[in-house]
């Protein structure tokens, strides 16, 4: 009976091969930890409710009907509504925007295709020769394929951020979307608050001119000296040269509209509405803010940070993943001979397949560091949605504070006008009779046109007020992929 001896070098072979086999093992086993996790976030405590309604009158703040998302429509006036929503379709800002979005989806799709194997095919001829004779032909096609095994997760790692960018960059169109509406409404403020001022000034200058024409015809009757007919003449000339200012910022306001709705400067049309004359918009509801937190849910750039520190906490991920082996296999099939017809001869064929393994030894800490830089990126990340947050709260506080501030002022600048036309009317009255001398018309003329003045400016500080607490809540953009953040 013959007894078999053990080879050594086929003992040796599986004994290397068991030693890999328990390496891949070790390292399947452990992959799933090699992805860094979110670290706590930096305790950031949120107040319960804004500070700034607590003093406001409960009437001044209820819900309305109209959603937040197109807070514009609260003011009820066509032409703003027709301008914001002429410039969420052409504003040349807003196509960048998209673009970007755009390229922030092609690089995730780049990610995405990494994790999938990869299929080639080539073909060649050649036909060679040797001191002017012919040493053949050669000719080749085949396949070539290889995959990258995502053994560590860095491929993964890579996909989550660009499904981070992404969203970021969706969120950032969003917040894009919000500054262009409240622009557009800010300056469409300015334009009626221009026109209304202008109004204001043109009723009192037809009042001036009126007075000055009596001045002049007591003057010619000897009943006043020149003194009274010049101060009349200054007065009428110094209001006569408001008009020029807001002729100019009114038409400054109709370029600034036509820029941001993607038109020429000159090109919009004169926003002059007889039945809107000396009218700025308002808003008849009151929104109530939501609590803080459910208020930093709705807003674009928080949202837009906070895919902002999940896409560089998925960088940290890929960056750890670098410093572990990679895997690959490969392999091609093709078919080569000196014909074509012997192309098709099982003799022609050829095939490979290849595994391998890279694994970093010494690169002199290059790995390491750039281990590093995405954890100083994800840190600067963090502190850029802290400080994102807290802007947004002082958004509001501020909006809040400055609504409830104008409201009294306008309350008590209602007042004054009232009370400066009346004694405006009164003093036009006894000048006519001669009861009283030009001084205490001129005075209050003056009085009347600054009161009626301020109480306009009043008027469009609200307004603004509003406008800044619609944006500052999140109001003014519809994300198309509803979600949280990673």
């Amino acid at each position: 009976m013959t007894r078999h001896r053990s080879h050594p070098r086929r003992s040796n072979m599986n004994t290397g091969h068991a030693s890999l086999l328990a390496v891949l093992l070790c390292t399947l086993q452990g992959c799933s930890t090699l992805l860094p996790q979110e670290p706590a976030a930096t305790a950031l405590v949120l107040p319960a409710s804004w500070s700034a309604t607590d003093a406001m009158p409960a009437g001044d703040l209820r819900v309305a009907g109209t959603p937040l998302a197109d807070w514009w429509l609260r003011f009820d006036d066509p032409q703003l509504a027709a301008l914001v929503r002429q410039t969420l379709l052409a504003n040349t800002r807003l196509q960048g925007a998209q673009a970007a979005l755009q390229q922030a989806q092609a690089l995730r799709d780049v990610a995405a295709a990494a994790m999938w194997p990869a299929l080639g095919a080539s073909a060649s001829a050649q036909r060679g020769s040797a001191g002017g004779h012919s040493t053949g032909n050669r000719l080749q096609a085949g396949l070539n394929a290889s995959w990258a095994i995502d053994l560590f997760g860095g491929q993964r790692a890579a996909l989550a951020a660009g499904n981070a960018s992404m969203a970021a960059s969706q969120a950032s169109l969003g917040d894009v979307q919000v500054q262009l509406a409240a622009e557009v409404a800010q300056h469409y403020l300015l334009l009626r608050s221009a026109q209304a001022r202008r109004a204001i000034a043109t009723q009192n200058l037809a009042s001036q001119q009126d007075i000055l024409q009596l001045t002049r015809w007591r003057q010619q009757a000897g009943l006043l000296g020149a003194l009274e007919a010049e101060q009349a003449q200054a007065a009428t000339a110094q209001n006569q040269a408001l008009l020029p200012v807001l002729d100019s910022s009114i038409e400054q306001s109709q370029h600034a509209l036509a820029v941001l709705t993607g038109q020429p400067p000159a090109s919009l049309p004169a926003l002059r509405d007889p039945r809107l004359a000396g009218l700025i918009p308002q808003v008849r509801e009151r929104i109530m803010p939501a609590i803080p937190a459910d208020t930093l849910r709705q807003r674009a750039d928080i949202r837009a940070a906070e895919y902002q520190v999940a896409a560089a906490l998925a960088r940290e991920g890929q960056a750890q993943a670098l410093r572990w082996p990679d895997f690959a296999i490969g392999g091609s099939l093709g078919v080569e001979a000196a014909t074509a017809g012997g192309l098709s001869h099982a003799g022609a064929v050829l095939g490979s397949l290849l595994a391998s393994i890279t694994l970093p030894i010494f690169d002199g800490g290059t790995l390491r560091a750039q281990v590093g830089v995405q954890q100083a990126a994800l840190a600067q990340a963090q502190l850029a949605y802290r400080g994102a947050v807290l802007t947004a709260l002082q958004q509001v506080e501020d909006a809040l504070a400055a609504l409830r501030g104008n409201q009294l002022r306008v309350a008590s600048l209602q007042q004054a006008a009232d009370a400066a036309g009346r004694a405006a009317r009164l003093a036009r009255q006894r000048y006519d009779s001669g009861l009283i001398d030009f001084q205490n018309v001129q005075e209050t003329q003056r009085t009347q046109l600054a009161a009626q003045d301020s109480l306009a400016s009043g008027q469009a500080d609200i307004a603004s007020d509003h406008i800044r607490l619609f944006t500052a809540l999140g109001g003014g953009w519809r994300p198309d992929t509803p979600g949280t953040p990673p």
